[in-house]
């Protein structure tokens, strides 16, 4: 079975996190999404995988390689201007077209059953068949209106107050007949969404829906991608020490996964669903709290608290700071007596001095430094 990753987008939205990587590489359990993503793919029996690449291609072919080390196949397909979803898809015609296919955004986080998805595709005749969630609040989606015959007679990407005639949204997960390149055309921006379904719906051909069940989001902000860490931290199925570790008398409760070369201090206490990183140090009467992922060659300082917080590579963080709700890029320096309040976003290479206070849902951009007791309650930017 093929599959074809969509991976071409800036990731404007998850800014600063997307100045150092492309978006599908956004860690998640600190390893790139798009692996978990082809991970899941190689269990679900896709073995043949084509990726479309633009931003920072290079960066998730490091990542993934020519995936035999996932037991699958993977080529990839360069744009040199922006495609559109569909053209991008386009653009991979040739390693796609003998057959049905599944294309995905390689920002999706998920536990879905791609290969239920693929097999009811099979028993239609539809030319695409769409991944549907019931969802409390679908405005950031596409919707559609689907019979119990699971056609589809309506679809309308994001809509307004007064358009919400369904609350099934599209996971932008599509099973495809290749006959569908007949309707893209080539070589200029085209969306799956906006134009070809549209299309196809007007000439009164069919569009199948399937209702998913499990966990799925797009990592496009900084709220799905918490969510998707928690996801997949409450799949973890127990508590897993990759090598050496030392600590004298800590409090530790599992599930969680430790890299090599962690060291604990007194009487500090992990409590998880927690991941953390080779070569980290904790130090004393630290507090890390569930829910929480911390990368390699991090330093936790003394008396710090660290509550459902995602902090990436090469990061230190002083005494008695506390930081819940945050996401720390790599390279960056938090000072003593910190405090990141819930929502705060902070990009790579900052320093941030002693006795700051981070607002709720403040971005702090790459390169920034931040003086001795500051209170930032805006957006910090450079150019």
């Amino acid at each position: 079975m093929k599959a074809c990753i969509m991976c071409g987008g800036e990731g404007t939205r998850l800014r600063p996190l997307t100045f150092a990587r492309p978006k599908p590489n956004i860690p998640i359990l600190n390893k790139p999404s798009v692996v978990h993503l082809v991970e899941h793919l190689s269990k679900e029996g896709f073995n043949d995988i084509v990726i479309t690449l633009g931003y920072m291609s290079d960066k998730i072919e490091e990542h993934l390689g020519d995936g035999h080390i996932f037991g699958v196949h993977i080529d990839y397909v360069y744009e040199k201007e922006k495609l559109g979803t569909a053209g991008g898809v386009k653009n991979a015609e040739e390693y796609l077209s003998d057959g049905p296919f599944i294309v995905l955004g390689g920002d999706h986080v998920m536990n879905l059953n791609l290969r239920e998805m693929y097999r009811f595709h099979e028993m239609t005749n539809a030319l695409v068949t769409i991944g549907l969630l019931s969802i409390d609040d679908p405005c950031e989606f596409g919707i559609a209106d689907m019979d119990v015959n699971n056609r589809i007679h309506r679809f309308l990407e994001k809509p307004g107050p007064g358009e919400i005639f369904s609350n099934l949204a599209s996971t932008g997960i599509y099973v495809c007949d290749p006959e569908i390149f007949e309707w893209i055309p080539p070589a200029q921006q085209y969306d799956f969404a906006k134009d070809l379904f549209p299309s196809i719906l007007a000439k009164k051909r069919k569009i199948n829906g399937i209702l998913a069940r499990g966990k799925w989001t797009d990592v496009g902000s900084p709220s799905a991608y918490r969510e998707a860490q928690r996801w997949m931290l409450e799949a973890l199925p127990g508590t897993t020490i990759e090598g050496h570790f030392k600590t004298v008398d800590a409090r530790i409760k599992g599930p969680l996964t430790l890299g090599n070369n962690v060291s604990v201090g007194s009487n500090s206490a992990i409590v998880g669903p927690i991941v953390i990183g080779e070569n980290t140090k904790i130090g004393d009467n630290v507090l890390l709290g569930p829910y929480t992922t911390i990368g390699d060659n991090c330093v936790i300082n003394n008396d710090t608290r660290i509550l459902s917080s995602y902090i990436f590579n090469n990061v230190s963080i002083g005494n008695n700071s506390n930081v819940s709700g945050s996401i720390i890029d790599n390279d960056t320096s938090v000072g003593d007596n910190c405090s990141l309040e819930n929502g705060t976003v902070i990009g790579p290479n900052v320093i941030i001095d002693n006795d700051v206070t981070l607002h709720s849902n403040v971005k702090i951009w790459p390169d920034i430094s931040i003086p001795s007791k500051s209170h930032v309650k805006e957006d910090m930017l450079n150019d």
